[in-house]
């Protein structure tokens, strides 16, 4: 995907995020992250939003921690959750090609990385303030999805704060059904975990469906489907995936 089409995405999900969350109520439970009412998944997202705009918009090359969530509720959190939103994305929209900021995976530029990380950010909280709401969740596309896959096997998982670990190597097949290509070896093992594209080895587990879903089912927001094989390899994704 192109820097332009991430920025498209990161629009409209941040846009359906917060009309989510406003037909939820800030006082509803999120039922894909049991801890959080949706006043505090837009406080968090919206603190990620700007904490991203400041790295583009002031080119630092160090990192820096998230800011304080602000003590807002109800319609003053959302409007502060849009506006940020806005502000993001408008930023992103006029930075320069040869931006030189901080990122934390590796991409081609610090501007892509940024475009891409926030619109998946605000994709999968856009799926809990939905869930939140109750109803039909917007879809989520199938070459956005693989990217996503991609994203958490390759990025987030290749770092060492990954938790998935086993004693003895294992291997780990991640299939989308509905996709060209889109097939990821991951070798588990005491160590960080190792993803690549295409079937590299035999796998002792492997997790198919549509892109979508293993999107989802990754980000540990819906079940994971297709489980075939060890089935205690997909639990223990289950158990120790989440990124902090």
């Amino acid at each position: 995907m192109e820097t332009a089409a991430y920025i498209h995405v990161l629009d409209r999900e941040g846009r359906l995020l917060a009309d989510a969350a406003e037909a939820a109520g800030s006082a509803a439970e999120v039922p894909t992250c049991p801890a959080w009412r949706v006043r505090d998944l837009l406080r968090h997202t919206g603190a990620v939003h700007r904490w991203a705009t400041g790295f583009v918009a002031e080119g630092h090359t160090a990192p820096r921690p998230l800011g304080d969530e602000p003590d807002l509720d109800g319609t003053a959190l959302t409007d502060w959750f849009r506006e940020g939103h806005r502000r993001l994305v408008d930023t992103l929209a006029a930075a320069p090609a040869g931006l030189d900021c901080w990122h934390f995976l590796p991409a081609p530029t610090p501007l892509e990385f940024w475009a891409r990380r926030q619109a998946h950010e605000t994709a999968v909280h856009r799926f809990d303030a939905e869930a939140a709401r109750g109803g039909e969740p917007t879809g989520v596309g199938t070459a956005f999805a693989v990217d996503g896959v991609d994203e958490l096997l390759r990025g987030f998982h290749a770092r060492e704060r990954s938790r998935v670990r086993v004693p003895e190597p294992r291997v780990l097949r991640v299939r989308a059904t509905d996709a060209d290509d889109a097939v990821w070896t991951v070798r588990l093992s005491e160590r960080v975990p190792e993803a690549e594209r295409g079937v590299t080895a035999d796998a002792d587990c492997e997790v198919a469906g549509p892109a979508a879903e293993l999107y989802l089912g990754l980000w540990n927001r819906v079940p994971l489907p297709g489980v075939t094989g060890d089935a205690s390899l997909a639990a223990l994704w289950r158990e120790r995936s989440a990124v902090g």
